[in-house]
């Protein structure tokens, strides 16, 4: 959560601070040298829990957990940091400058979460002044333990209005994957397979976390980029097939998880989890 008297300063800093060079290649075979080491700890093929609707014991046998940035990583496996990138949290606080506005001057929010306004990346100074801002952020994964950090809504160019396009997004992107090296934390890409092998090459993204690639078709635009190092939501809501045949597709990445759309934890009437293997 940032205040709007600490723009001018995070502009500053943001020009002032040194940026390292996109890594390049296969992150299965060259991640980048500060999030190697966690990239290396990642338990290829493991069973994966995805707890943004609220942290609790995973299962035995469950080898990778998502957990919001607010929670601490799950003891004893490869914990990812959920970190809402491209669009506001809701409740925080953000500069009226770093939100998009439409026309009228209204914020521009995600209508699947209405809650969420989309963050103004269409310019350099203003991509600098939400890195800063995150920086804190990214570095609290890195200080409670956490290996990687995903970015959320990546896509978010999608539901701009043209306001900017999926080279802003990408250029953020960057940026972002930036901030995850120097804490030394596995960078992950959030859906949009159309980056293809930019993820990795380019922007330095480690591993992928998609939603529902199998329902959409999608699955091996991003096993055939990043390997095993892929984790699939799908939701029990839009299955489109029996839990048997979603199962038996090939193209379901090993490390997939079935929940319900809200992510709840147990204890909710809502709360669905189910696993292939």
């Amino acid at each position: 959560m940032i205040g709007a008297a600490g723009l001018a300063g995070l502009l500053l800093a943001a020009a002032c601070a040194p940026k390292p060079h996109p890594q390049q290649g296969d992150p299965a075979s060259a991640a980048s040298p500060t999030a190697g080491a966690t990239l290396s700890a990642w338990p290829k093929g493991a069973a994966v829990d995805y707890q943004l609707g609220g942290a609790y014991p995973p299962d035995a046998g469950v080898g990778i957990v998502a957990r919001d940035s607010s929670e601490q990583p799950a003891p004893g496996r490869y914990s990812i940091c959920y970190v809402n990138g491209f669009q506001t949290q809701p409740g925080d606080q953000w500069p009226d400058t770093l939100v998009l506005h439409d026309a009228s001057g209204s914020d521009v929010a995600d209508r699947g979460w209405p809650d969420e306004r989309i963050l103004d990346i269409s310019t350099p100074a203003k991509r600098a002044a939400i890195g800063e801002a995150l920086a804190p952020t990214v570095h609290r994964c890195a200080v409670r333990g956490f290996q990687a950090v995903e970015f959320d809504n990546l896509d978010s160019y999608t539901r701009a209005n043209g306001a900017f396009d999926l080279a802003a997004a990408e250029a953020h992107a960057t940026l972002l994957a930036e901030l995850a090296h120097r804490e030394k934390l596995a960078a992950g890409q959030k859906n949009t397979p159309e980056l293809g092998r930019r993820g990795p090459a380019d922007i330095g993204f480690d591993f992928a976390v998609a939603e529902e690639c199998r329902s959409f078709d999608e699955c091996t635009a991003y096993t055939d980029v990043y390997g095993d190092y892929v984790i699939d939501i799908e939701y029990i809501d839009d299955l489109g097939a029996p839990l048997a045949q979603v199962c038996a597709d090939p193209q379901l990445p090993r490390s997939s998880v079935i929940r319900d759309r809200m992510l709840s934890a147990p204890g909710s009437p809502d709360y669905r989890l189910e696993r292939c293997r």
